[in-house]
């Protein structure tokens, strides 16, 4: 099982602000949450595959001015996805039961609806960028490994869209219900702090009998 608070950094550019006239619209990341299910499967001592499925909601902060008739809003949406991750990890040993590690790779975004938000005057409304997309995963951690029960683990993931995930159209209702729009594409990207746990399982015991095997022949 795994939880992933969204982490708004500067760095990652998690505003975006477009204008077109005397409209100016900006659209900002504020957080969210990733969470789901994750299947870990060892390929050898230092390296393993994982996969699974999760749910990403963003939370972003809207606003639109427009500098002639004096209207300002301001206000929040919320827009949903899914994803399949593929990634290989690499594991270093820092002590008995605990262990760094770092992965690489894919992921399959996928966005089932579109969002809207209205206020008087003025609507946000989302549009997806294709039901489907594709992403690249980069991920570091730490993990604890007890005997019975399971494996806790601490670490952060970058999430790289390729392409926008979106398309942001904000517009304004003149007094008589003209509609004036402007509209950017929105990046799925974002960095997350990931909080995991991993089910204890029982070792394959036929693996184990032919690692004791093997033991015993170099010996």
């Amino acid at each position: 099982m795994q939880f992933k608070p969204v982490v708004p950094i500067s760095f990652f550019d998690p505003e975006v602000e477009f204008g077109e006239g005397t409209l100016n619209g900006r659209v900002a990341l504020t957080g969210g949450f990733a969470f789901g299910m994750l299947v870990r499967t060892g390929i050898t001592r230092t390296l393993s595959l994982e996969t699974g499925i999760s749910q990403i909601r963003r939370n972003y902060e809207w606003e639109l001015v427009n500098d002639t008739s004096g209207f300002q809003a301001k206000d929040r949406i919320r827009y949903i996805g899914y994803e399949i991750p593929v990634n290989l990890l690499v594991y270093i040993r820092l002590g008995e039961r605990t262990f760094m590690n770092a992965a690489l790779g894919a992921s399959v975004d996928m966005y089932p609806s579109d969002a809207v938000r209205a206020v008087e005057l003025g609507r946000a409304f989302w549009y997806r960028n294709g039901w489907v997309q594709a992403g690249a995963v980069g991920n570091m951690g730490v993990e604890y490994r007890t005997d019975k029960s399971g494996i806790i683990y601490l670490g952060a993931t970058y999430h790289r869209a390729f392409g926008d995930m979106a398309i942001s159209q904000l517009t304004y209702y003149s007094r008589e219900l003209v509609p004036y729009a402007i509209q950017r594409g929105i990046s799925g990207s974002y960095l997350t702090v990931d909080l995991r746990y991993f089910f204890h399982e029982d070792p394959d015991r036929t693996r184990v009998r032919r690692q004791r095997r093997k033991r015993g022949g170099d010996q």
